[in-house]
C-alpha cells in the first residue's frame, strides 16, 4: 500500500512548470522589443544592401512586410496562444466606421491640394481632375490592400496598441513613432539607389519622415481609440497619406506634411469638443490577455 502523502499541485507542478524557450519568455515579457530586435537589423541589412548593390528595393520591402507580420503572429501565438493571433487580426474586420470613411478617403488629398494652392506649388493636371482623383483612389486601394493594412496590423495593433495601454494616447503614439522612423531610414535610397542619391536628398527625406511620423502615429492612435481598435481604419488613413503625397499635381510631395499636421490638429479639436482627452486613452480590444490589467495599474483610461 502506498503511504506517500499527496502533495497539492503547485504552480511548479502545473502549467508553469512546462519549460519555456527563450522566444516564448521574450514574447511574454518583452514582445515589442523582440519584434524590433529582429526586424530592424533585417530591414536595414536587406534594404541598404539592395541600395548599395543597385537593386530594386521592392523585394526587400516585401520581405520586411512578411517578416513583420510573421513575427507579430508568432509572438502573439507564443504569448497568448490562438486567442492572441485572433486578436492581432481582429482589427481588420472592424469595418463599421460610418462617416469616418469620408475622412479616411478624402481629408488628406483635399488638405494636400489646399496646401499646394496656398504655397503656389500646385501643378494643374493636363489630363483633368477626374484622372487625378482616379489615380489617387487606385494608389489608395492598391497601397492599402498590398501593404498598409498589414503594416498597421503590426505598427498600429501590435506595437501602438500595447504602448498606448501602458502610457496613454500621446506618449504611446510618440514612442511608436521612434521605431517607425528608424526602420524606414533606408527608403531614402529607394528611388535613385546608393550611388545616385545625394546626402542632401537623404537628409531632406529623413527630415520629412522625422516630422511626419509623430503626427501620423498620433492621428492613427486617435483612430484606434475612437473605432474600438480598427486596424482597417488605421491602414486606410496610412494609405491615404501615402497616396496624397504621390499625386502628380503636388511636385515633391512634401505638401502632405503640413496637410497631415492640419488634419491632426482638426481631429484634436473635434475630440476635445466631444469631451475626449488629447493625451490619455487606449483601445482595450488591442490589449493582449497576457498584458491585461497593466493599464489599470498605470492609471490609463480607455
Amino acid at each position: 500500500m502506498n503511504t506517500q502523502p499527496v502533495v497539492p499541485e503547485s504552480p511548479e507542478h502545473g502549467l508553469d512548470a512546462v519549460p519555456r524557450g527563450w522566444f516564448q519568455r521574450a514574447a511574454i515579457s518583452h514582445p515589442i522589443l523582440l519584434l524590433l530586435a529582429v526586424a530592424t537589423p533585417f530591414v536595414w541589412i536587406t534594404q541598404m544592401g539592395s541600395a548599395v548593390a543597385g537593386l530594386d528595393l521592392m523585394p526587400a520591402k516585401l520581405a520586411e512586410l512578411l517578416l513583420l507580420v510573421g513575427l507579430a503572429t508568432a509572438i502573439s501565438r507564443a504569448a497568448d496562444q490562438r486567442r492572441g493571433v485572433r486578436q492581432l487580426f481582429a482589427g481588420l474586420l472592424r469595418w463599421r466606421l460610418g462617416w469616418r470613411y469620408v475622412v479616411l478617403v478624402a481629408a488628406m488629398p483635399l488638405l494636400t491640394l489646399a496646401v499646394a494652392v496656398a504655397t503656389g506649388t500646385l501643378d494643374p493636371p493636363s489630363d483633368g481632375w477626374i484622372s487625378v482623383a482616379l489615380t489617387y483612389l487606385m494608389f489608395l486601394v492598391i497601397g492599402a490592400v498590398t501593404a498598409n493594412l498589414w503594416e498597421e496590423t503590426v505598427w498600429g495593433g501590435f506595437v501602438q496598441g500595447r504602448l498606448m495601454a501602458r502610457h496613454g494616447l500621446l506618449v504611446g503614439s510618440l514612442l511608436t513613432a521612434v521605431p517607425v522612423f528608424l526602420i524606414h531610414l533606408p527608403l531614402a535610397f529607394e528611388t535613385d539607389g546608393w550611388s545616385g542619391t545625394t546626402w542632401q536628398n537623404v537628409l531632406v527625406t529623413w527630415g520629412v519622415l522625422l516630422v511626419a511620423a509623430p503626427f501620423q502615429r498620433y492621428l492613427i492612435g486617435t483612430l484606434l481609440i475612437d473605432t474600438g481598435g480598427s486596424t482597417l481604419a488605421a491602414g486606410l488613413i496610412h494609405a491615404s497619406i501615402n497616396a496624397a503625397g504621390a499625386m502628380v499635381v503636388v511636385p515633391g510631395g512634401w505638401q502632405l506634411v503640413p496637410a497631415l499636421i492640419l488634419l491632426t490638429a482638426g481631429v484634436v479639436v473635434y475630440r476635445r469638443w466631444r469631451g475626449r482627452s488629447a493625451t490619455d486613452g487606449y483601445a482595450p480590444a488591442l490589449t493582449p490577455a497576457s498584458e491585461a490589467g497593466q493599464h489599470t495599474a498605470l492609471g490609463v483610461s480607455p
